[in-house]
């Protein structure tokens, strides 16, 4: 079995990526210093989707969209259930990138065992079951747009009517916060590296398997040690402390979370005050983390 190595630097590839501040606009006005959520405007996290990284730097606290990568989801919540991820580094952190950690081999300083996945670099999807909550432009041309808050790269609706499974390729964009697996030249390599997104990076999309966003503790993200230009090796890296999944700490002690609704009358309105935008060109969709 191969270790992982993620192969693709910013460098490598020439392209320019945004600055920290390179958003359509601050921040949206919806939701804006919320501390109680209602039912009305707010959605609960399940439990079964949060994930907690407690770091020396930090808690980065992530949900997770199984229907997106459901392969890449039951490894990743065995993985983390297991305790192999407690003690691992940010080996290899790229500013203006992305922080990558999850080398269970190097902790263990032999093969953990845990399989390669195979690819979820799209998802097949039904626009009638799982639709677009709001879209970036008309809802039948649009090629970005939302589901449970997550950011969303689609073909457009209307492709599923000449398709011959009558479905759409759609995909988690590589935006700032989006959390995806590390693999090697090989596409179904990934297994227990992950990497979270300090910047947007489009030349990952549809290469990689991206399944969850940070929700709080992006500032924990950008925080990381950087490593060496270039390589992004870090010396003395940070740690990843604990991964734990909400639904497996005790429900007194475990955090609960809120997203903002995207399926609301009032966030599509306020989403067409953007114009037809990149959607990782906006704000993260907010939550609550109580």
């Amino acid at each position: 079995m191969k270790r992982v190595a993620f192969g693709i630097t910013a460098g490598l590839l020439g392209l320019a990526l945004p600055a920290c501040g390179d958003t359509a606009d601050k921040g949206w006005a919806l939701g804006a210093g919320a501390e109680t959520p209602d039912e009305a405007n707010w959605r609960q996290v399940d439990a079964e989707n949060l994930f907690v990284f407690e770091t020396n730097k930090g808690r980065i606290v992530i949900e997770a969209f199984p229907q997106v990568a459901p392969k890449h989801y039951a490894q990743f919540r065995k993985l983390i259930s297991s305790g192999d991820l407690d003690g691992t580094t940010f080996h290899r952190v790229i500013d203006d990138f992305m922080a990558q950690g999850g080398d269970v081999w190097a902790k263990k300083g032999a093969d953990p065992g845990w399989p390669g996945i195979p690819g979820e670099f799209t998802l097949r999807r039904d626009v009638s079951s799982l639709p677009l909550e709001a879209t970036i432009g008309p809802e039948d041309t649009a090629k970005n747009g939302y589901i449970k808050g997550f950011p969303i790269l689609t073909q457009p609706s209307f492709f599923a009517e000449m398709s011959v499974d009558g479905l759409v390729t759609s995909s988690i964009p590589h935006c700032r916060g989006v959390l995806s697996t590390a693999r090697t030249d090989d596409p179904n390599s990934g297994d227990t590296q992950f990497f979270l997104m300090r910047e947007h990076s489009p030349h990952l999309d549809r290469q990689y398997t991206s399944w969850g966003r940070v929700i709080d503790g992006q500032q924990v993200v950008k925080a990381l040690k950087k490593g060496a230009p270039g390589s992004g090796t870090v010396t003395d890296p940070d740690v990843l402390k604990s991964a734990k999944v909400a639904a497996d700490i005790p429900e007194s002690a475990r955090p609960k979370a809120w997203v903002l609704r995207t399926d609301t009358d009032a966030f599509r309105a306020e989403l067409a005050t953007k114009g037809e935008v990149d959607v990782c060109t906006l704000p993260p969709v907010p939550a609550i983390v109580k």
